[in-house]
């Protein structure tokens, strides 16, 4: 019963043999040019342009923006949304995939024997509720991840500045050295500087851009400096270590409250779980009631109900630092 064929584990061998060698070989060749190139967006679209307003419009257009940095819409929390998600494929190709969507969703609701009125209900909220919900999810995680960056940047501008460098370089110097979205965003401010906007200017902007908590802190006290002077060094060193005690404090907060995201979770799964089993079990069991009308309006209630208790326990164990 447990004998094993040594054949297939030379053959498994080989393969990974196979794979690490061609790593080896591409590690070998993988330059330091080609590594800068792909540190973010902005230095891969500077690659062979010498153009660099070029390229700042055609990141701004990506974003959402217009050629002069505007927003595109009139709906400024939308836009502004679509801005912090980090999306670069532009307004058109995102409403044609929304409309996409719908039309994929009112035809696969059809195609499984669903009402004409309940296919257009699912099309609208795969057209406009789902959509708002992935844009917040990447939003939330783009904005975690750069204030995971964003104390070493502040590091890295300190000791620019102790090393005698402006502000306007310094802050270039982190669009070369940081991945993105720091090194994409700093990019932006470090280009917006040097085609005519102020550093006020170009920080708030990148508030707007990015919207995370930290930021208004690091853009007043550039502001302030710029405007009456100071050691702006170690204003932010003061920063940087304040920012990183918050997410410290954060990260203290996300482990004592995880008894309770476990047990939202388990609570929240297992009406589903129980009803998957029971269908497995015995396919028949909700046969006689599958098809009322007062089985869909309770499954409905039950659904709200349990997505007021999500967000319940969900306002118990998250907290605003």
């Amino acid at each position: 019963m447990f004998n094993f064929d040594s054949t297939y584990l030379i053959y498994l061998l080989v393969g990974a043999s196979t794979i690490l060698f061609v790593e080896a070989v591409y590690l070998l060749f993988f330059t330091k040019a080609s590594y800068r190139k792909n540190i973010n967006r902005r230095l891969q679209l500077l690659e062979g342009k010498a153009d660099r307003e070029s390229v700042l419009v055609q990141i701004r257009r990506e974003r959402g923006l217009t050629s002069s940095g505007d927003y595109r819409l009139p709906l400024l929390n939308l836009n502004r949304l679509v801005l912090q998600s980090g999306l670069s494929i532009g307004f058109t190709k995102l409403v044609m995939f929304i409309l996409l969507g719908m039309a994929g969703a009112f035809i696969g609701a059809l195609t499984f024997g669903q009402p004409v009125i309940y296919a257009i209900f699912i099309a609208l909220f795969s057209g406009f509720v789902l959509p708002f919900a992935v844009l917040r999810i990447l939003r939330g995680r783009r904005q975690k991840k750069f204030s995971a960056q964003f104390p070493d940047a502040i590091d890295m501008i300190v000791r620019s500045l102790r090393a005698g460098h402006p502000v306007p370089i310094a802050i270039g110097m982190v669009a070369r050295e940081v991945p993105d979205p720091m090194g994409g965003e700093f990019g932006i401010v470090a280009d917006e500087i040097t085609y005519g906007a102020d550093l006020e200017t170009a920080m708030r902007n990148l508030f707007f851009r990015v919207g995370t908590d930290d930021l208004p802190l690091f853009v007043t006290a550039v502001a302030i400096q710029g405007s009456t002077g100071g050691n702006l060094g170690e204003i932010l060193e003061n920063l940087s270590s304040v920012i990183r005690q918050r997410f410290k404090m954060r990260r203290k907060i996300r482990a004592l409250a995880a008894e309770g995201r476990a047990s939202a979770m388990i609570l929240s799964s297992l009406p589903i779980g129980m009803f998957a089993v029971i269908q497995l079990a015995a396919p028949d069991f909700y046969a006689g009631v599958w098809k009322e009308d007062i089985t869909k309006l309770a499954l409905v209630l039950a659904g709200c109900w349990m997505g007021v208790g999500n967000f319940i326990m969900y306002r118990l164990v998250n907290f605003r630092i």
